[in-house]
């Protein structure tokens, strides 16, 4: 049976994957480091791992299955995630796929080494997390639990 694994720290489609889920009867696995609340709903399950770098990510990596989706992201959890035979998807409902996990991979790595050459750049952290990104996963989990 199909677990939906969401990478619970700062993503922000938590609730709308247990939205998903709950109308196919799919558990949802909320990891996380701390700073989560418990769930009541019976299909919600949180679970709070030791701190450290990559505990939550661990976790999920050690249990995922061919069948079961994790929302993260965490470019290499996703790659983890996928070479178990797992789907893994972004919070903008993006896919990483075994045709793109390297590419993405390849680009994660690049962009940490211009960061790490360029100590005077200021910014960073990305777009903004918009409607539309919520309702492109909204549709892409929906999608991905139908073809269960």
């Amino acid at each position: 049976m199909t677990i939906v694994y969401v990478d619970a720290d700062a993503c922000p489609v938590k609730a709308e994957a247990l939205r998903v889920a709950e109308r196919h009867k799919v558990r949802v696995i909320y990891v996380s480091d701390g700073g989560i609340r418990p769930n009541p709903h019976p299909l919600a399950e949180v679970v709070v791992v030791t701190q450290g770098a990559d505990a939550a990510d661990d976790w999920i990596a050690e249990r995922i299955e061919p069948g079961d989706i994790c929302v993260t992201g965490d470019i290499p959890l996703a790659h983890r995630c996928v070479t178990a035979g797992a789907r893994a998807m972004k919070h903008d409902g993006a896919l990483f796929t075994k045709a793109n996990i390297g590419e993405a991979l390849a680009m994660r790595d690049l962009m940490t080494d211009l960061r790490a050459a360029n100590p005077l750049r200021q910014g960073g952290g990305g777009r903004p997390f918009s409607k539309a990104d919520r309702s492109r996963f909204l549709e892409a989990l929906e999608r991905e639990l139908r073809r269960r």
